[in-house]
């Protein structure tokens, strides 16, 4: 395969046009060349595209895609590892989050927030001044509640 026009390339990969043109206006896949003015692309770029899909399909940064395809070694790593920092906090939280709602979904009273002695009582802790970061930690052994 020598080139193939945006059109086919954005079928190939299952995106649309416009998006190849977007990357192409942040400057993250260039054409290869144009002919009579339409994008051609290689397979380097097809595979820059197939790179941003991922990041896309993801959630990740455009940031972080940038960073792999261009920056230095040190850099690009750099950035990653912050990335997967923020990955780990967002699923640390999320955690938490299906915890404190199994734990509500499991009460047998009909108002969790009202009835169960051990929301209760944590509700009452954060109304004292109690942080969230320290009523999950007082809190873990319930296996619940999880700081964020």
């Amino acid at each position: 395969m020598d080139v193939i026009p945006i059109g086919e390339a954005a079928a190939r990969l299952q995106m649309s046009p416009s998006a190849l043109r977007y990357y192409d206006e942040r400057g993250l896949v260039r054409p290869r060349l144009r002919r009579a003015g339409k994008r051609m692309y290689g397979p380097e770029e097809l595979r820059r595209l197939a790179l941003l899909k991922i990041v896309h399909r993801l959630g990740l940064p455009l940031d972080t895609a940038a960073a792999v395809l261009d920056a230095p070694g040190d850099q690009w790593r750099a950035t990653v590892r912050a990335q997967i920092a923020e990955l780990d906090r967002v699923i640390a939280q999320a955690h938490g989050a299906q915890q404190f709602l199994t734990h509500a979904l499991r009460c047998p009273s009909d108002h969790p927030a009202r009835d169960c002695a051990t929301m209760m009582g944590a509700l009452d802790r954060l109304v004292d001044g109690m942080s969230v970061e320290e009523l999950a930690t007082d809190q873990t052994g319930n296996g619940w509640l999880v700081s964020d």
